[in-house]
């Protein structure tokens, strides 16, 4: 496609903005992505705009930009979709949404949510002793629920019974045996009646990335067995009045809509169950599930779903009804603990392009009549005869004399200015392979084998390992696009490497017409311009997951709030880490390091190597390296 033929929609289509966005982010007639206002459709803001705001505040990137709108609404979009569902079918039941604090425990984060929460009492799930603290500390006043999911300790109970006699709505949930004799010897002595649930393992098994807690072989929750055992346990302590929540989790992410249905008639038939062993039910908690659309084609696949928020929500509500409804049964409140779908849009890592490597603007070196090397001459032989009749021979016979000259160079029968000719023509002629299986893709057996071999390397101003750590731990995708120059089309195809010295600190895997690809299309560098790329719906765990690979630490972390007017506050500024802050995390003391290094060059003064004043500028480099941020710095 000409520059000229290139539109704002082809941008779209490439980097699926509409796909994934969900509404959130377009392309702007400037070819600017931006971000929208759920709460006025027509008032967007380009992030480049952000971007100008917070370097004028000193936040260099990269940067975590928080939209705290973007969150707000998909707070109001779970509850009021649900009640919706519930009114439409005629449900006699209520909603109550929790968000798992696993999920993202950053503070502000986690006061957002209790603050943009509160109108539809949405609570908090605590799956260890720490989120447990966060929880009855952010919740002011009774009403939203507290779930406690996870191995409980007696004083991670007493907590709890604590805040329930305070009128709070604290529920244990049991997910092994031995949990039970705690909650009962505790809210015992302590007098208190506690809300107990139990987390059942379903024999469903559904797709997607994150589908190890479905199924038999599940890690967490009880099977039919063990089940039984806490019913007989609780009948015998007295206290089977108590059981009145019944969980489930089939994974984070459910891409197909049947499974989601499935697993939850599964759960109904345990409900059922319950109520009949005497047990008063009155909770039904799925877990998560609501899936976030990657990769931006609506489909089943696993970095997708293939369903809206209004089927999933309508699906639930009457698979629980026509079960329940048979049996005579009183309709639950509806629990979900949608971390991933509440918190993924808000987040966005921006960074900039720091340099690249080019591998397909190779120039063919000067061809000598009389070439003495075998290997160059057949090279140049190939290329001179290369059409769209020839390309495969000429493609396998490059290979195969670019591989013996490279074996040749290994065994010191070839030297190091001939090796790299033969590279150079060797990519020339790749460069015009490639230009021949785009317009005919069928002259080449494996097309897609040019992409990576000629992907130039972008290197941007980040880590993957601390800001993006699923992209390389479990293969998650997560969508890129450049922030800007999206009105022209893209004429590179990269991947993106990292400021760390590791080969797998890169992302090479982008969503590409529902399937995998091992490029992203992107522009040309400009000496005088930053290049600005942003990874988006990164809200959800990437936050606390990372690490201090190459002791690159937190980035700078901006909130913003967008106003229906089109204005914007930034409502809350965090530094990044300094290089002391990283030094500290792994045991340095930055000021016993700058002991010695004034140590060390003064040393250097005595030996006449430097001079005092040379000292002073190095001890002075050192503090403003200690001050410094840990990523690139203009």
């Amino acid at each position: 496609m000409s520059q000229e033929d290139w539109t704002i929609q082809d941008a779209d289509d490439l980097y699926r903005v509409s796909g994934w966005g969900s509404g959130y982010f377009h392309i702007n007639d400037a070819g600017q992505l931006a971000v929208r206002v759920p709460q006025a459709e027509e008032v967007s803001v380009p992030l480049v705009d952000l971007i100008e705001g917070m370097e004028a505040r000193g936040h260099m990137m990269p940067v975590l930009l928080r939209v705290q709108n973007l969150l707000e609404n998909q707070i109001r979009l779970i509850n009021e979709t649900f009640a919706k569902a519930i009114e439409d079918s005629n449900y006699r039941g209520v909603y109550r949404g929790v968000f798992p604090i696993k999920v993202n425990q950053q503070a502000q984060v986690v006061e957002d949510i209790v603050r943009f929460g509160e109108p539809y009492q949405h609570g908090l799930e605590a799956g260890s002793k720490a989120e447990l603290m966060i929880a009855l500390s952010m919740l002011k006043t009774p009403g939203p629920l507290i779930v406690c999911n996870g191995y409980k300790d007696r004083e991670f109970v007493e907590l709890g019974l604590g805040m329930l006699k305070l009128g709070f709505k604290v529920i244990f949930v049991i997910e092994t045996p031995s949990e039970l004799p705690i909650i009962v010897e505790s809210s015992k002595a302590m007098g208190i009646k506690p809300i107990i649930g139990v987390r059942t393992k379903l024999f469903s098994h559904v797709s997607g990335h994150w589908n190890d807690t479905s199924g038999d072989r599940s890690m967490f929750g009880l099977n039919a067995s063990q089940l039984v055992g806490v019913i007989d346990g609780l009948k015998a302590a007295g206290m089977l009045d108590c059981l009145q929540f019944l969980h489930y989790h089939l994974g984070s992410q459910i891409p197909n809509i049947r499974d989601i249905r499935t697993g939850v008639r599964e759960a109904c038939r345990y409900y059922v169950e319950l109520v009949e062993e005497g047990a008063p039910m009155c909770y039904l908690d799925l877990g998560g599930g609501l899936a976030v659309d990657y990769d931006g084609s609506r489909s089943s696949a696993i970095h997708s779903r293939n369903y809206g928020l209004e089927e999933y929500c309508v699906d639930v509500v009457e698979t629980i009804q026509s079960v329940l409804d048979e049996q005579g049964i009183e309709h639950p409140t509806i629990v979900t603990e949608s971390g991933r779908a509440t918190v993924a849009y808000s987040s966005i890592l921006l960074f900039n392009i720091l340099d690249q490597t080019g591998f397909s603007d190779a120039q063919l070196p000067p061809k000598r009549d009389d070439e003495p090397n075998r290997m160059l001459r057949n090279l140049y032989y190939s290329y001179d005869t290369l059409s769209e009749k020839t390309v495969q021979e000429c493609f396998n016979d490059a290979v195969y004399f670019r591989d013996e000259a490279r074996d040749s160079f290994m065994r010191g029968l070839l030297d190091l200015r001939t090796r790299s000719e033969v590279e150079q023509i060797f990519m020339v002629i790749m460069a015009e392979v490639r230009k021949i299986a785009e317009r005919n893709p069928d002259a080449l057996s494996e097309p897609e084998v040019l992409k990576t071999m000629l992907a130039d390397i972008y290197y941007g101003n980040f880590s993957v390992f601390q800001s993006l750590p699923d992209a390389w731990a479990i293969d998650q995708v997560f969508p890129v696009s450049p922030l800007h120059r999206l009105a022209e089309r893209p004429t590179r195809t990269t991947i993106i490497a990292d400021m760390t010295c590791d080969s797998d600190g890169k992302i090479d895997r982008f969503p590409e017409q529902g399937e995998m690809s091992r490029v992203l299309p992107l522009h040309a560098l400009k000496s005088d311009e930053e290049y600005y790329l942003g990874a988006f719906l990164v809200g959800a765990y990437q936050e606390t997951l990372g690490d201090l690979h190459n002791l690159l630490g937190d980035t700078h972390v901006v909130s913003v709030y967008i106003d229906e007017d089109g204005s914007y506050e930034f409502v809350n500024e965090v530094e990044g880490d300094s290089v002391a802050d990283v030094l500290s995390y792994v045991e340095y003391h930055p000021q016993h390091l700058l002991k010695n290094f004034r140590k060390t060059a003064e040393k250097a003064v005595r030996d006449g190597t430097i001079s005092a004043a040379e000292r002073q500028r190095l001890v002075g480099a050192f503090e403003a390296g200690l001050r410094g941020y840990t990523y690139y710095e203009q």
